[in-house]
């Protein structure tokens, strides 16, 4: 039965539930005790001054956005300009601040989704560029990076071209959800003309439960053996066999996997343990006791606890010849609703940096290839990425050593 505002507030006030109601707000039929919401924290801003840009080894803030464009800016002026007005938003947006106030008559700058004055609350917006950016629209084919080219299929992968590539890819992540969509509400409002979208993902980071690597929607914690900053794995010097802009930037692969969690969750936690090669609840590999503990795969040659084909053995093999391979994974967990056949559409968003796409990350998808979780998971977009050097100081922009 349709209840209308007036019959539901005049039974509402009979008897002990109308006292209730003094304190309840009832918002689209859902009641919700107004002293149970929790206030917004601040987080302290991010740096965005620097050699290198933020969001690649800042801790992982809880939310992100990964989004694609192709770029319809007409001319390498427009483009130009596209990377000033990026780093302009970007500066304000990661400091926080009051938006300009145009006056009386025109629309406010801001959404004010975030509160008035902006607060930054922990958001990092990374830049990254596709190999669709070097063809031959702008000139710039010869400063494309060596390895920057499109993201192929893999013998695992259903890629969907809707979901793949792109000219620009921005990483925007932060402690809420209100603020990363505020960020790019933000840009999009000032960018629209310069960019065409081409796909987005959302994802999440889950806390440490019970402590430790965040988990994954598998259930097992993720990116427990990552490289540091100190290690020289990621960012790209000045070298010869690179563009000279590129040096502070870092190779950027994005992989958007499927993971069939209901299949997933009928198999037996034995079996599980073994795809992956370590445990479920401690994160520790099955010949250790924490989820730092290192494995020692020369006290197992034939697999006997930790299977040959086990993830982390096949990932990282710890031996002199691929211990250049490792790359620095930012992962993201993502979850869609259901799909069409009502199982739910869940994943990750796999994010990885590196100095080189060939010999880190593709090295280790080959060694993958074929392993036991390819029956649970299943990549279908994403693609590879230079992220750009930092911008140096206020008077630098994105980009600019590319298109000076």
């Amino acid at each position: 039965m349709d209840l209308s505002r007036r019959t539901f507030l005049r039974g509402a006030g009979a008897g002990a539930a109308g006292t209730a109601l003094a304190a309840t707000a009832v918002v689209g039929g859902i009641r919700a005790d107004a002293a149970s919401i929790t206030p917004a924290t601040t987080a302290a801003p991010v740096a965005f001054h620097g050699a290198n840009q933020a969001g690649v080894f800042t801790p992982v803030q809880p939310e992100a956005t990964f989004a694609a464009f192709d770029v319809t800016a007409e001319s390498r002026g427009e483009l130009i300009e596209l990377f000033r007005t990026l780093t302009n938003r970007a500066r304000f947006l990661t400091a926080g601040g009051t938006p300009e106030d145009l006056g009386v008559g025109l629309p406010p700058t801001d959404s004010a989704v975030v509160g008035d004055p902006v607060a930054a609350n922990g958001l990092s917006i990374t830049v990254a560029v596709g190999a669709g950016l070097f063809d031959d629209r702008y000139g710039l084919a010869a400063q494309r990076p060596t390895e920057l080219t499109t993201m192929p299929s893999f013998p695992d992968d259903a890629l969907d071209p809707a979901w793949c590539h792109g000219d620009l890819l921005l990483q925007v992540c932060a402690q809420s959800r209100d603020t990363v969509h505020h960020a790019l509400r933000d840009i999009a409002k000032r960018t629209r003309g310069a960019i065409q979208p081409r796909y987005r993902m959302d994802g999440f980071a889950s806390p440490p439960r019970p402590s430790g690597t965040p988990r994954n929607l598998l259930g097992f914690k993720d990116g427990i053996a990552n490289p540091g900053p100190a290690d020289d794995l990621v960012w790209l010097p000045a070298a010869e066999t690179e563009p000279a802009w590129t040096a502070g930037g870092t190779y950027q692969v994005v992989r958007l996997i499927r993971m069939y969690v209901e299949f997933w969750d009928r198999v037996t936690i034995t079996e599980q343990e073994k795809m992956f090669g370590r445990r479920r609840d401690t994160g520790a590999p099955l010949d250790g006791s924490a989820e730092s503990d290192v494995p020692n795969y020369t006290a197992d040659p034939e697999g006997t606890v930790i299977p040959l084909d086990a993830h982390i053995r096949l990932a990282n093999p710890r031996t002199p010849e691929t211990a250049a391979t490792r790359l620095l994974r930012r992962g993201y967990n993502y979850e869609r609703g259901f799909d069409s056949t009502g199982n739910l559409d869940a994943g990750l968003v796999f994010c990885s940096y590196q100095r080189s796409i060939t010999a880190q990350f593709e090295a280790t998808q080959n060694r993958l290839a074929g392993e036991p979780l390819t029956d649970y998971i299943k990549p279908f977009g994403g693609g590879y990425f230079f992220a750009l050097p930092g911008v140096a100081s206020a008077d630098d922009w994105y980009a600019r050593r590319l298109l000076a």
